[in-house]
């Protein structure tokens, strides 16, 4: 039965991811699994963060896509280590593909690993893969409206970037609104209204990352 096997496949999941966290927490690696769907900014996210941190902790990130390279070669460019994979398909990471990631990766060497999953705002939330956060990036141009179209990905997320706040005069958003929802469906989600293109609002994701890296040394 399909039912069957869905729950076969996120039990088999699970294990390997409890086998990742071990792993992480070992090495005293903070790992944050930034999810999003395709355009949102997560790559850009990535390149700002590392230029503000890498001078003062140790960052690695594993790049996940369905095809190409692109994103880890952008990231590559900041000087940082960097994985990628490649489903070829599947629309989101599971705990195999990051364990298997890992081998090309000295996590020893690292204070704070990014996991950019697949473009998608359904799959990646339902798969653990060992993080200690499940971060969410929502642009304004998305709309308001999808803390009600995809609840579950902001109930799995500790923490909600409201990115491109810089197109706010260009769109039919409220971030008051996503706020308001968002948090009826988790209220516990701490959530960053940031531009990654200006800078507006990165300073406090950047030094939340700070304090979350400090509590694992």
């Amino acid at each position: 039965m399909k039912i069957s096997v869905v729950k076969n496949i996120l039990e088999a999941n699970q294990r390997i991811a409890e086998e990742n966290r071990r792993r992480f927490f070992e090495n005293r690696v903070m790992v944050i699994n930034l999810m999003s769907s395709p355009g949102a900014g997560k790559t850009s996210l990535l390149e700002r963060t590392i230029q503000s941190l890498k001078n003062e902790i140790r960052v690695g990130v594993i790049e996940g896509d369905i095809q190409s390279t692109y994103d880890a070669e952008r990231i590559g460019q900041t000087g940082v280590p960097v994985v990628q994979i490649n489903t070829g398909g599947a629309c989101h990471l599971d705990s195999n593909m990051v364990e298997e990631a890992l081998r090309n990766l000295d996590i020893e060497r690292l204070d704070l690993l990014f996991i950019e999953n697949v473009g998608n705002l359904v799959c990646p939330a339902e798969f653990n893969l060992g993080e200690d956060f499940k971060t969410m990036i929502l642009s304004v141009t998305e709309g308001d409206d999808k803390p009600l179209k995809y609840p579950l990905m902001f109930h799995e997320s500790s923490v909600l970037l409201i990115n491109k706040i810089d197109l706010l005069p260009f769109c039919d958003c409220n971030p008051d609104l996503i706020e308001e929802r968002a948090l009826k469906v988790n209220p516990r989600l701490k959530i960053f209204r940031v531009s990654c293109r200006t800078g507006e609002g990165l300073d406090r994701w950047v030094n939340w990352l700070r304090n979350q890296v400090k509590k694992r040394e």
